[in-house]
């Protein structure tokens, strides 16, 4: 998301009720899902990762170790390096002695063997579907020549999507003293992109229901795959220090939504929260269209532009998640940057469409460039100038 440290703010936009009483309660006799209580999950958030909008947050922005949803990491970064050609699929590493002595056979594993040779496509799977610690470190050094080089470039890779809050040690989030921590935010952050920039591998790699490798056949413990509907799952983690975590994803009728939880007690409850987490995102929320596929949301005003303005809309419908027993009136706001300078791609994020109710957390939804706009020549510098004068 863009950094909106000088917004301009657009005029407030009223669009309308949220619910009439009527509306309200005719949803009012459905069940809906509690939310899971402190005790249950100290660390947890959830998020319409579609639109943006945060439906619960708790302790968002605590630091806590990840344990084996570090994973995550390796894997964004290893899809980044296969879009970059830095990294093949049908690439071959071997277990080193020095990644033997560490890993081999320590905790989660592939069964990894010193001098086996091993695809870095077989790597990923084990490493996404079994937690396999040993592949983790195999494909570190493998690609970056020590599993230390894997981690900087793990730390600059989550610095550069906006994880703020998180350091990571290892590939695969053994105990390592607290040197790996991370927020429930930042793992949103790195589902979000996981998702957005990597959608074939993702859908290729995670979410498995095992792994049968050298024909030992794992099951993947992702407390959601084939529990609730829509799920793909993402990783777990655990370790006497941290505790259960879990990082995990949903998609139900347009929209996904992103969960995370950490330090919970056990794998039990760890399980149980999740799908009761997710249900309720799913249930306690009607999906309002606001604006449908290239419609206009409005427009921001650009600089040294051969255009003085550009207009914005969403990627697909703009929508959001209003509680099914709220009433009250509905607002949004254009945030940006502004003026934008030129040059402006089509289709490129500018600004963000915030809507705000009472009682319910602000949506913050992507807001792209309808058209480009190139720099601006001396002719429409000019009547950009005289056209200011009136403006």
């Amino acid at each position: 998301m863009m950094a909106l440290k000088h917004r301009l703010l657009l005029p407030l936009i009223l669009l309308g009720l949220l619910a009439s009483p009527a509306h309200a309660q005719r949803f009012g006799e459905r069940v809906i899902p509690a939310v899971p209580t402190p005790e249950e999950a100290p660390v947890a958030m959830l998020v319409d990762i579609t639109s943006g909008q945060v439906l619960h947050a708790r302790n968002p922005d605590r630091r806590f170790m990840p344990a084996s949803v570090t994973k995550v990491m390796t894997l964004y970064l290893a899809f980044d390096l296969i879009e970059e050609g830095k990294l093949d699929p049908a690439q071959i590493f071997s277990m080193s002695p020095v990644v033997a002595r560490e890993w081999r056979r320590k905790g989660s594993t592939m069964f990894l063997v010193q001098g086996e040779r091993v695809r870095v496509d077989d790597l990923l799977l084990g490493i996404a579907n079994v937690s396999a610690n040993d592949g983790a470190a195999v494909l570190a050094e493998g690609q970056a020549g020590s599993v230390a080089a894997w981690t900087a470039k793990m730390n600059a890779t989550a610095r550069g999507i906006g994880m703020s809050g998180s350091h990571f040690g290892t590939p695969n989030g053994f105990p390592d003293e607290g040197r790996t921590f991370t927020t429930a935010r930042d793992l949103v952050t790195l589902a979000r992109a996981m998702i957005a920039r990597h959608p074939d591998k993702f859908a290729y790699y995670i979410g498995r229901p095992g792994f049968d490798y050298k024909g030992i056949a794992q099951v993947n413990h992702d407390p959601l795959l084939g529990r609730l509907a829509g799920a793909d799952g993402i990783k777990t983690g655990f370790t006497n220090e941290s505790g259960f975590s879990y990082l995990g994803t949903a998609r139900r009728d347009g929209k996904r939504l992103v969960l995370v939880l950490g330090g919970v007690d056990n794998g039990r409850l760890r399980a149980k929260v999740a799908r009761a987490y997710m249900e309720w995102g799913f249930s306690a929320f009607e999906r309002r269209r606001l604006y449908d596929p290239g419609a206009e949301v409005g427009a921001a005003r650009v600089q040294n532009g051969d255009a003085r303005s550009v207009a914005l809309v969403g990627k697909g419908a703009v929508a959001i998640n209003l509680p099914r027993d709220a009433s009250g009136k509905l607002a949004a706001r254009i945030r940006y940057d502004g003026p934008l300078r030129a040059p402006i791609a089509a289709g490129q994020e500018v600004a963000v469409l915030e809507v705000t109710a009472p009682g319910l957390s602000p949506a913050r939804i992507p807001l792209y460039a309808a058209e480009a706009v190139g720099v601006a020549g001396p002719f429409d510098r000019v009547i950009n100038a005289v056209a200011g004068l009136f403006s």
